[in-house]
């Protein structure tokens, strides 16, 4: 128990309360204005005032005992030495929770864009599926209660069946390439592969597509330089790039093929003649299901009777991401150019 009296206990209290108070109440007022500065500044200025609040309250408790000069500039010593280690670690802090809470804010915002993606993902996939699927009962259904009697229309309608499942299973293949690279199951077996044997490739397999488009596509003969990757990837990459060329240019349009190397990295560039992407939307072609009707309007029907399921683009930049090297898109003269940057051997 305190050997104090009671008088002396209220004094003191009333005393250490009113020069707390005479620092604190200001201080208030000095957080209140600073609403929209940082975590790091309204730390250390909380500290501050605390510090200062109990600073007041002991040297107006001092004066009142009237201690000795010595013993009050020793105590005002230890306040000002844990004052000073105080701030000192309320400024670290603050920089840690500024930091934090940053953090926090773009995991939300990553988390919300993620959801929004995803629910537009979905919609897109629903629709995409449904006319397909549709399509296929209603022929199926003919086929099945004979209302399609003759060879000719029979031949048309399994060659239609076909063709809706190849687009089917051609955007399934899409979404779970999508799916491996989001939930970072993407493996990845490096190599050394030539540019050039990728290219050749993948211009044997989608040549007929160009060529039934009335599309003229030219690669470039030489300068195909060597890089570090996996040889699938890099064909899904250069096949979606082509792909996607091939459906925006019209007819008797071309699409160009070239690569170099740039020191210690290489390049791929595919060019085409879509008439151009508006400012706008350069930004969005990498995103999942941004079909590009808004933002390419090319001369003729996209090449197979439907756009694409907005994911080519989407897989190559997440490809590309995992290669550690990065893909860029801009416009030129009567078309864009996308160009893929990867490591060289």
């Amino acid at each position: 128990m305190l050997d104090v009296p009671a008088r002396d206990v209220g004094l003191i209290l009333a005393t250490a309360v009113a020069g707390a108070l005479l620092v604190g109440v200001p201080g208030a007022v000095v957080l209140r204005r600073l609403r929209g500065r940082s975590i790091t500044v309204h730390v250390c200025v909380l500290l501050t005032v605390t510090v200062a609040a109990a600073l007041a309250g002991v040297s107006a408790i001092a004066r009142a005992m009237f201690i000795s000069a010595h013993d009050r500039d020793v105590l005002f010593l230890v306040l000002a030495g844990s004052g000073a280690v105080s701030l000192a670690l309320g400024w670290w802090l603050g920089r840690r929770l500024a930091a934090d809470a940053v953090w926090a804010e773009q995991a939300r915002a990553r988390e919300r864009a993620a959801e929004a993606g995803r629910r537009e993902l979905v919609a897109w996939v629903s629709h995409d599926l449904r006319t397909p699927l549709a399509g296929l009962r209603a022929m199926a259904e003919a086929l099945e209660d004979g209302v399609v009697a003759d060879e000719a229309t029979t031949r048309e309608y399994l060659r239609r069946i076909r063709s809706e499942s190849d687009r089917m299973a051609e955007l399934v293949d899409d979404l779970f390439e999508l799916s491996r690279i989001n939930a970072g199951a993407l493996r990845l077996s490096m190599a050394t592969v030539p540019l050039g044997d990728v290219v050749s490739d993948v211009l044997a397999s989608v040549g007929p597509v160009a060529r039934a488009g009335g599309v003229r596509v030219v690669a470039a003969e030489h300068g195909w330089p060597t890089v570090t990757g996996s040889e699938p990837e890099l064909i899904r990459i250069v096949a979606n790039l082509l792909r996607n060329a091939i459906r925006f240019t019209p007819y008797d349009g071309t699409v160009q093929l070239s690569g170099g190397r740039d020191g210690d990295a290489a390049w791929l560039a595919v060019a085409d003649s879509c008439g151009g992407i508006p400012e706008s939307d350069l930004g969005r072609v990498f995103d999942v299901a941004f079909r590009g009707e808004p933002a390419r309007t090319p001369a003729g029907p996209a090449r197979g009777g439907a756009g694409g399921g907005g994911l080519g683009l989407a897989i190559v930049r997440g490809l590309v991401d995992a290669h550690g090297g990065r893909v860029e898109v801009a416009n030129t003269g009567d078309g864009c150019r996308f160009v893929v940057h990867l490591r060289a051997a």
